[in-house]
C-alpha cells in the first residue's frame, strides 16, 4: 500500500458536493473511519465531473443509522447498505467487507449474499477494477492506494484485481460493466481479461435477475457513450444476452438514434431510456405486426396486439416498468396517426403527452430514408414553428394534398401513392402551402354545385322543360335557384308565394315521400315591444 498526498494528485475538497463532504464530515465526528472510493475519485483523477459519490466506512449499517437518524435508510439483502440523504443529495454508504465465512453462491459460482464486515485491507480484496479501488480521504487530504491504481490509471487499462474468470463468475455484470468503462473512459482492455470474454461467458448474464439488467441497460443508454458501446456489446457477444430477439447489427435507424441520444446529454437535454427501447425493438415490432395482419387481424388491433408480444418476451430479459412500456407502446401507435392525420384531429394530436416522443421517432425515421413515412416528419417540423394562421394553411393544404392522392389511388389502384409533403428542408413551408391554395381555390362543394347547375343547362338546351326537370338532378337544380334567389328574396323583392318549392325528397325509411312545405322568409322582429323583466 503506498499513501499518496490529494494535492500533488491535483484532488482539491472544492471539487467535491457538499453533500459527501457532510456524510464524511459527520462519521468522523462520530468516530469513524470514511473514505471516498469508486468512480468518484477516479473521475476526478482523469479531469471528468463525477456523476455521484461513493462513501465506505469501518461502520456498519445499523450504526451508520444510529448517526445519521432519520436521514438514513438501510436497503439491500446481497449487499447490505446504506442511504444517507444531505439535502437533495443522496450518498451511497457501504461498510468495510471481508470474505465470507462460507460460500453462500449459486452452482455456477455466483455470490448470492456478502455481508461479512472486516477492515479497509480486506475491503480492497473485494474490489472488481484497480482503477475503482483508491481511498480518498479530503479531511487528510490521502489517497490510499493498494494496487499501484495510479498506474493503470495514467495507462488507460482495464484490469481486474484477482483472476478474471473467478471475478465473473462472482459477478456476471461485470462483463456489462467492462463495456460500460471501456466505452465511457475509452480505455483498454487488459488482455487477460479479453481471453476469457467468450459466448459461454456471456451466457452467464441468462443467470441474474431481469430487474438488474434493466437497471444496467438504464447506466449504458444514459451515460452519453452509447454510439461506442453498442459494438463493444455486438463484439463480446452481450447483445443477444440483453436484446434477444433484436439482430446483433448497428443498423441505420439503431446508429441515427444513438448519436442523437449522445448528443442530446452532451448538450445537456434530458432523456428518456425508454424511447431506445422503442428505437432498438422497432424492427420485431414491424415484423410481428405484419404476421397479424398477414393472418386477418385488423390494423388498428394489429398494432396494438404487436406492441403487446414483443414487449413481453424482451421482458424476459430485461424487466421494462409498466410506465416505460406504456411509454414505448404509445410512441408506435401514434406513427401512423401521424403519416396520415384527418386534418379536423391535428391540432389535438399536437397536445398528447407523447407527441414529442412520437414526432422524434417519426423525425428519425424520415432521416434515415424510410419511405412509409412519405416526408410527414419534416411537415410536423415545420407545422410546431408556425404561427395560427400559418398552422390553418397549413392544414388545408395538406387536407387537398390527401384528397388529390386519394383520388389518384382509387383511379390507379396499383400506384404508388406520392410523398405527402416532400419539399426540401431549406424550402419556405408558407410560400409552399400558398402557392398550393391559390391554384385551388374552388372548394368541393362549389365545384359540386357548378357540374350540377352545367349538366341542368345542357338538359334544358337539349330541349327539356326547365320547370320540370329530369329526378336525377331535380333536388339539385332546386338548391340552386335556392342559393342563387336567396339575397333578392331577402331583400324584399320577392314574396313568400314566388319562394321556389322544395323537391320532395325520400324519406330515411320506408321509402315513402314527405309533403312539401314553402320556405318561409325571415322578417325582422320589433325589440322595443318585447317585455325584458325587472333588472
Amino acid at each position: 500500500m503506498q499513501t499518496l498526498r490529494a494535492s500533488k494528485l491535483g484532488l482539491n475538497p472544492s471539487l467535491l458536493s457538499p453533500a459527501i463532504l457532510d456524510v464524511l464530515t459527520t462519521l468522523t465526528d462520530a468516530g469513524f473511519d470514511a473514505y471516498i472510493v469508486g468512480g468518484g475519485v477516479r473521475d476526478l483523477l482523469l479531469g471528468l465531473h463525477p456523476k455521484d459519490f461513493d462513501a465506505v466506512t469501518n461502520a456498519t449499517p445499523s450504526q451508520i443509522k444510529s448517526v445519521f437518524g432519520k436521514r438514513c435508510r438501510i436497503i439491500g439483502r446481497r449487499f447490505e447498505l446504506a442511504h444517507v440523504y444531505s439535502g437533495r443529495d443522496m450518498i451511497e454508504v457501504a461498510t468495510f467487507r471481508a470474505p465470507p465465512n462460507r460460500p453462500n453462491t449459486t452452482a455456477s459460482g455466483m455470490v448470492t449474499r456478502d455481508n461479512v464486515w472486516g477492515t479497509i485491507q480486506q475491503d480492497f480484496v473485494r474490489r472488481d477494477f484497480t482503477i475503482n479501488s483508491l481511498y480518498y480521504q479530503p479531511m487528510k487530504g490521502q489517497v490510499l492506494d493498494f494496487c499501484h491504481a495510479i498506474d493503470d490509471i495514467h495507462a488507460r487499462v482495464i484490469r481486474f484485481l484477482g483472476q478474471p474468470a473467478l471475478r465473473f463468475e462472482e459477478d456476471p455484470v461485470r462483463l456489462l460493466r467492462i463495456l460500460r468503462f471501456a466505452a465511457k473512459l475509452q480505455f483498454q482492455i487488459d488482455p487477460d481479461i479479453l481471453a476469457v470474454l467468450k459466448p459461454s461467458l456471456a451466457e452467464r448474464l441468462l443467470e441474474v435477475s431481469p430487474h438488474r439488467l434493466y437497471d444496467e441497460s438504464q447506466k449504458m443508454f444514459s451515460g452519453g457513450y452509447l454510439a461506442r458501446l453498442l459494438p463493444l456489446m455486438i463484439e463480446h457477444h452481450a447483445w443477444p444476452m440483453l436484446f434477444a430477439d433484436i439482430p446483433a447489427k448497428m443498423t441505420a435507424f439503431i446508429q441515427r438514434a444513438a448519436d442523437n441520444t449522445d448528443s442530446r446529454i452532451a448538450s445537456g437535454k434530458s432523456i428518456n431510456p425508454a424511447f431506445f427501447y422503442a428505437v432498438l425493438l422497432w424492427q420485431p415490432f414491424m415484423q410481428r405486426v405484419q404476421q397479424l395482419e398477414q393472418s386477418g387481424l385488423p390494423t388498428h388491433d394489429a398494432w396494438t396486439q404487436a406492441g403487446v408480444d414483443v414487449l413481453r418476451r424482451q421482458q424476459r430479459h430485461t424487466a421494462i416498468p409498466r410506465y416505460a412500456e406504456m411509454f414505448i407502446r404509445e410512441t408506435w401507435e401514434l406513427q401512423p396517426r401521424l403519416i396520415q392525420p384527418k386534418a379536423r384531429q391535428i391540432p389535438s394530436l399536437v397536445t398528447l403527452p407523447r407527441f414529442r416522443a412520437a414526432f422524434d421517432f417519426l423525425y428519425l425515421r424520415e432521416q434515415i430514408g424510410d419511405p412509409l413515412v412519405a416526408g410527414m416528419g419534416q411537415w410536423w417540423h415545420d407545422y410546431q414553428e408556425m404561427s395560427t394562421d400559418q398552422r390553418e394553411m397549413a392544414i388545408r393544404s395538406l387536407n387537398r394534398q390527401q384528397l388529390r392522392q386519394h383520388r389518384q389511388a382509387a383511379s390507379q389502384p396499383n400506384a404508388v401513392a406520392p410523398a405527402i409533403w416532400s419539399e426540401s428542408i431549406d424550402s419556405d413551408p408558407l410560400a409552399v402551402m400558398t402557392e398550393a391554395m391559390s391554384t385551388d381555390l374552388e372548394s368541393r362543394s362549389a365545384r359540386r354545385r357548378r357540374v350540377r347547375r352545367e349538366k341542368a343547362q345542357a338538359l334544358q338546351r337539349e330541349g327539356k322543360s326547365a320547370t320540370q326537370p329530369d329526378r336525377a338532378v331535380q333536388t339539385a337544380t332546386d338548391v340552386d335557384v335556392r342559393l342563387d334567389t336567396s339575397t333578392e328574396t331577402e331583400s324584399g323583392s320577392s314574396d313568400d308565394k314566388t319562394m321556389p318549392v322544395a323537391a320532395p325528397r325520400r324519406a330515411a325509411r320506408g321509402g315513402r315521400q314527405e309533403a312539401t312545405l314553402p320556405r318561409r322568409r325571415r322578417r325582422p322582429r320589433d325589440l322595443s315591444t318585447v317585455f325584458m323583466g325587472p333588472y
